[in-house]
């Protein structure tokens, strides 16, 4: 990369993460992942002269790399801390993930399932270019959790759910969080769960609007 290309990246990220902070977002740990991982790596070609502006980017068939705000406000819902294992559903292009890897490193790992082939090539490719290598990218239906590697820390679902699959649920370990934009009146509704002993509280978070879940338990 050509200095003034570098230095021309390093004042949009300095913009954005403004902009996060301005919206609300205070968590440094992620203000710090945003800075250190490149979002030009995990959008496509067409879309690189607006990698660093505060909106979604169109990723191919039919997805979406999300708003930072919304990737920032959604990890910083789920309290992460090094050490943790955590199951993403809806890899993407893999920003999200590289985004957590770097909050739960270097003992922490994340999980993310996706369930288009297409896109899991160019998540790997993504994940390589950005040198993040605790996160492990699964082909498959993430609509049921992923019970190989269960339980989890924490749980994150990247696109809206018509409810938050009990399969799901029932991977968290206690007093895990969940963090999911679930279906409701008008529209989509992110909700945080935590699992205790014996009950589920749950709060919500406001209005968003993602790509729908795909699978058995999401919209077929």
């Amino acid at each position: 990369m050509k200095t003034s290309e570098k230095n021309s990246n390093e004042k949009k990220i300095s913009i954005l993460i403004n902009e996060i902070i301005d919206m609300g977002v205070s968590d440094k740990k992620i203000l710090h992942a945003i800075k250190k991982v490149p979002r030009d790596l995990f959008v496509r070609k067409e879309n690189l002269n607006e990698a660093y502006e505060n909106y979604p980017l169109p990723i191919g068939f039919g997805q979406t790399i999300s708003q930072p705000y919304t990737v920032a406000f959604m990890i910083e819902q789920l309290e992460l801390k090094q050490g943790e294992k955590v199951l993403e559903i809806g890899t993407g292009s893999g920003y999200n993930a590289s985004i957590m890897a770097k909050i739960v490193e270097p003992n922490g790992k994340i999980l993310s399932v996706e369930i288009l082939s297409d896109l899991i090539e160019f998540a790997k490719q993504n994940l390589k270019k950005a040198g993040i290598k605790n996160v492990h990218v699964i082909h498959g239906d993430g609509s049921v959790g992923y019970s190989d590697e269960a339980p989890y820390d924490k749980i994150i679902v990247t696109a809206g759910c018509p409810e938050i699959p009990n399969p799901i649920i029932e991977q968290l370990k206690e007093e895990g969080i969940i963090v999911a934009p679930v279906e409701s009146l008008f529209g989509q509704e992110m909700i945080k769960l935590i699992k205790h002993k014996d009950s589920l509280a749950i709060k919500k978070l406001g209005n968003f609007s993602f790509v729908p879940l795909k699978g058995k338990k999401g919209y077929r």
